[in-house]
């Protein structure tokens, strides 16, 4: 007999260097998963890993009969992936999964030129803050690129600031010189580094560090107030220690924006 949980939600986040999966019963985090984003992907290689998270829900919890998903959400910033995710956790949920993206509302007003090029993790951000924090309100996204998002006093997706990420400083050192080295992503003993190694870690990651809090200092007096920080990413545990601005990390926040946009259009639906 199949168990069908229908307040269950796999949250899927495929990015341009890894994709994270977030489980979510009964609007509680049970579970996460993170692997990398391959060049090319199956329906049935997706559809396995999403099942792979559901597995271990089920273990964890010695739930021993079969276990069919409520539904599933998904942000895509890999375009060639996006269809092929589409599939396998429509055919992984008992409801078809849901995209963010242009059509699907999401409740942020949005103060942008283009609203239909912002994304969507961005905006599954932007939700999970406002969540969170209230408003005003910044996040800060350090992975492949580091994000700044502003949630104005209203409430609305105000903008915000998209440079260079940790791990691209990195490899385009280690790539566009012919004397210098990859070097790992580890926080240097001091700024003059004493060997080329810890000269490039400071120049990357306390470059960096340097970097978001520069940028926070001109957003907040853009906003013309201080305004409560989260920071996410794959190196929020990395950078955040380091900053002068005082900083809540959530590895989570992604996931945590896109499961609520599912459960609130589930409401939505359950209401009609």
């Amino acid at each position: 007999m199949i168990r069908r949980d229908e307040m269950s939600v796999l949250a899927v986040e495929v990015g341009n260097g890894s994709t994270s999966f977030g489980l979510f019963v009964a609007g509680e985090l049970a579970g996460t998963l993170e692997s990398s984003t391959p060049l090319r992907l199956t329906v049935d290689e997706a559809r396995a890993q999403a099942r792979s998270i559901v597995d271990r829900y089920l273990s964890a919890n010695s739930i021993e009969s079969a276990f069919e998903l409520g539904g599933a959400i998904l942000s895509c910033v890999v375009p060639a992936h996006t269809d092929v995710w589409r599939q396998a956790l429509s055919r992984e949920a008992a409801s078809r999964a849901l995209v963010v993206g242009p059509g699907l509302k999401t409740g942020v007003r949005m103060r942008q030129d283009d609203p239909s090029s912002v994304g969507s993790d961005r905006v599954a951000n932007v939700v999970a803050a406002r969540q969170a924090l209230g408003a005003p309100a910044v996040v800060v996204d350090v992975g492949t690129t580091t994000n700044i998002e502003v949630i104005d006093e209203t409430g609305a997706f105000a903008g915000g600031v998209i440079c260079p990420g940790i791990m691209v400083g990195a490899r385009a050192l280690g790539e566009s010189t012919a004397l210098l080295p990859m070097v790992e992503l580890q926080v240097p003993r001091s700024v003059v580094g004493r060997s080329t190694r810890e000269a490039m870690q400071a120049g990357v990651v306390l470059g960096e560090v340097a970097r978001v809090d520069g940028l926070l200092d001109m957003v907040m007096a853009e906003m013309g107030r201080e305004a409560p920080i989260v920071m996410t990413g794959r190196y929020a545990q990395v950078i955040a220690p380091l900053l002068r601005h005082d900083v809540t990390v959530d590895d989570s926040l992604t996931l945590r924006g896109l499961a609520h946009l599912w459960y609130e259009r589930r409401g939505r639906s359950a209401g009609a």
